[in-house]
């Protein structure tokens, strides 16, 4: 196997894990944007919590796994991301860490103000964590000033409001914080049942219609404001039947909720986040990160990849490893299918 197509695999399965971690940990981050607003009591919102809570540790597998796959097979892009992202990376991380506390916390102490802390910081740190998710992939996008050294040197702020583009990171952030909420409201429509179940099919309606609201405003500015995002779909035509497919990923969950089907509903919700995470991969590649002030220092699979035994080395890895991941995600849903109950005794 040659040394071009090895990158090219590594590339792909790059892409095989994001996608795997936006829609198994993007429920998640779902559930706890909307649980505060779906829940109307603390037996219902420790339901909510309670239908993550043998999920959320082993999705983010998908999370730490993807950053460990990057650094070993793209150590350059690695370095240029991580450094470059560095505060947001750490405003992530404190995020995803008080989500977890909050998980574990809220039960320890029968107080009603010591819940009601405990359910914002989940709600806050899911939010927030969604949001960076999202404003990362929007400027990798749009682009970074990047220098010919692989150095971030714009600001934080210029994270959030591109020079380039505007507030197009920002957009993207909000779509995603909306395409989780969605998510995670499908995931509570399927997981829950009575009371809360119809409230989350309720809630399902306002979610898509802002998710698509979004959607549609986002994928205008990207044209407008992000010519070079179609540049591989105009050079090779046959890519446009990933929009295609992601239309009708998304039309069909309004569909499948109009027919109280929650689990065709879930699965098409899937499909949309994955065909989302397939046209951003499509709209970059071959590169990274895209630099705004000489397209000369963009890093790109070419010039950031390990040796040609590093990724054949850890082509085998992979091949052994992700059935093995596949293998334990699978026992988990199956161990943990059905509706979600809860005794009065165990709140």
């Amino acid at each position: 196997m040659s040394y071009d197509i090895l990158t090219v695999i590594w590339f792909f399965l790059l892409g095989v894990l994001l996608i795997g971690y936006a829609i198994l940990d993007g429920f998640d981050l779902g559930v706890g944007i909307i649980h505060p607003f779906v829940a109307k009591d603390d037996r219902q919102r420790r339901i909510t919590m309670n239908s993550i809570g043998p999920l959320w540790d082993g999705n983010e597998v998908w999370l730490v796994t993807f950053g460990g796959a990057l650094f070993a097979a793209f150590p350059n892009a690695y370095a240029t991301v991580f450094s470059g992202f560095y505060s947001a990376f750490m405003l992530l991380l404190f995020a995803l860490i008080f989500r977890a506390v909050s998980l574990e916390f809220r039960s320890k102490v029968h107080h009603r103000f010591w819940r009601i802390v405990w359910d914002w910081s989940f709600f806050g740190a899911s939010g927030v964590a969604a949001l960076l998710f999202g404003v990362a992939g929007g400027n990798l996008i749009a682009g970074l000033a990047i220098n010919e050294g692989g150095d971030y040197t714009g600001t934080m702020m210029h994270q959030l409001w591109s020079p380039t583009a505007g507030p197009y990171p920002l957009v993207v952030g909000l779509i995603t914080v909306a395409l989780f909420a969605m998510h995670g409201g499908i995931y509570l429509y399927l997981k829950t049942e009575g009371e809360l179940q119809e409230r989350a099919h309720k809630a399902m309606w306002t979610l898509f219609g802002v998710f698509l609201t979004l959607y549609i405003f986002a994928t205008m500015y990207t044209l407008q404001a992000v010519p070079n995002a179609t540049r591989n779909f105009e050079a090779h035509p046959w890519l446009w039947i990933v929009p295609v497919l992601n239309v009708l990923a998304i039309t069909n969950i309004p569909r499948a909720l109009h027919l109280g089907r929650p689990l065709y509903a879930f699965l098409s919700s899937c499909a949309t986040i994955a065909a989302l995470a397939t046209l951003f991969a499509a709209a970059i590649f071959p590169n990274f990160v895209v630099s705004t002030t000489d397209a000369t220092n963009s890093v790109n699979i070419w010039n950031a990849r390990s040796s040609e035994k590093t990724l054949g080395i850890m082509l085998i890895i992979a091949l052994i490893g992700i059935p093995c991941v596949l293998s334990y995600t699978v026992a988990i849903y199956w161990t943990f299918r059905g509706k979600v109950t809860l005794d009065h005794s165990s709140y």
